[in-house]
């Protein structure tokens, strides 16, 4: 088996498309008698060229320039197929040619890593997620414009200073439209999705070490709001005159009796609605977040609430089992709907969720690991978030407690009375 290239280097003027008597420069490398062409975007007076030496004639400043410069290229060349032979590659002229044109694949950019990135997401991820890495990558090119003074990076440039300052620069961006600047848990999500970039370049081997390798993340602790049991009763027996808020208060109290996100709730169908284990209804479906498959028996204000909207104009139209409705138009009523329920916190859809795990199931002696489950999590850890005990189960437990121990003691006594 062969084990060694024939390689070399030759310079040629291409008098063929001579223009004002000049001619352009090309390099032709061969690997194992196949040749390519690389034109090297320069131009030679024809006279000046000797076809012979392949080299500028004479010892004019222009010759001197144009022979230094063949020089730098040739000494290129072979460095490129120098590292291709030391890293055990298939050498080709090809290989060569995209080596030295910075088109291979130790010449990436960061541009190259964010488009294969979105591509690589663009059929895996939830739309909500692919927003989310968009945002990241906008946050990016701001950094690299206002920042770096480029649009643009090799990957090998990247390092622990580059990450330092990009979130140095975040902590200090105040997106337009935003009351603040970015908290700190916000920009480690950024933080952390540019990592998921750098990472899938490493796997990919498009950049030789990781720069995250010593970088943590600092979250700080906050504390998931949820609806009390007198909170969230507030909102489920209050009258609503106007319609367009009853059918949001509708599909909020339902999240917060099954758990569901907006983005699977609005979407959900009669096909969802099966008949369980026990003979009870269920909704089943799956995550559009994770794929992850989701089962929940019904509890009686859930069916109720799906039982309200059957036959109902707008879910005949979208075929659904609630009125299709914005997420950014809920948000916005569900402000209106807490203002007139008395709700002082700060109402959004994605409470009802925390307010099931919580208020709904965790209080009243759920196992979290069945919580975990109706939610969809893949993780226990990412339930265990919303596992807040709230006081009124820890005075029922520590009140069972002292039932247990004062039939203990009296257990005790009576025995010491009888000996």
């Amino acid at each position: 088996m062969r084990t060694k290239n024939t390689f070399s280097i030759l310079f040629w003027a291409d008098q063929k498309d001579k223009k004002n008597d000049d001619a352009l420069l090309y390099a032709r490398i061969t690997v194992d008698q196949k040749r390519l062409n690389i034109s090297l975007k320069k131009k030679i007076p024809i006279a000046l060229w000797d076809a012979q030496k392949k080299k500028a004639k004479g010892n004019s400043a222009i010759a001197r320039q144009i022979n230094e410069y063949l020089a730098q290229v040739n000494a290129q060349l072979f460095q490129c197929y120098q590292d291709l032979k030391f890293q055990n590659q298939l050498i080709s002229a090809q290989l060569i040619k995209s080596t030295f044109l910075g088109e291979g694949e130790n010449h990436k950019t960061l541009n190259n890593l964010i488009e294969y990135h979105a591509n690589k997401i663009s059929n895996t991820l939830a739309p909500g997620s692919i927003r989310n890495f968009g945002i990241t990558e906008g946050y990016i090119a701001k950094f690299l414009q206002q920042k770096k003074k480029t649009t643009d990076i090799y990957l090998n440039q990247l390092d622990y200073k580059f990450i330092c300052d990009f979130e140095n620069y975040l902590h200090g961006y105040w997106p337009t439209g935003h009351p603040k600047a970015m908290g700190q848990n916000t920009v480690m999500k950024h933080i952390q999705r540019f990592r998921k970039m750098v990472t899938l370049a490493y796997h990919l081997e498009w950049i030789s070490k990781d720069p995250f390798i010593r970088w943590k993340p600092t979250f700080e602790k906050t504390q998931r709001e949820f609806l009390s049991e007198n909170e969230l009763s507030n909102i489920e027996t209050y009258h609503f005159p106007i319609e367009r808020l009853e059918r949001v208060r509708d599909l909020f109290v339902f999240s917060c009796y099954t758990g569901i996100s907006y983005i699977d709730l609005i979407t959900l169908t009669k096909e969802n609605v099966h008949l369980g284990i026990d003979g009870n209804k269920w909704i089943i479906t799956k995550r559009k977040k994770t794929k992850t498959p989701v089962k929940i028996p019904l509890l009686d204000k859930a069916l109720d609430l799906i039982t309200k909207y059957e036959g109902h104009p707008m879910t005949q139209v979208s075929n659904t089992l609630f009125p299709v409705i914005t997420n950014e138009k809920l948000n916005f009523y569900l402000k209106e709907i807490a203002e007139a329920a008395g709700i002082t916190k700060n109402l959004t859809f994605h409470m009802a969720r925390h307010t099931f795990a919580t208020t709904v199931t965790l209080t009243n002696g759920v196992p979290i690991e069945t919580v975990s489950k109706m939610l969809g999590h893949t993780k226990i850890a990412t339930t265990q978030i919303y596992a807040r005990v709230i006081e009124r189960k820890v005075s029922d437990d520590m009140n069972a407690l002292k039932e247990i121990l004062s039939a203990n003691k009296d257990k005790k006594d009576k025995n010491k009375a009888e000996n």
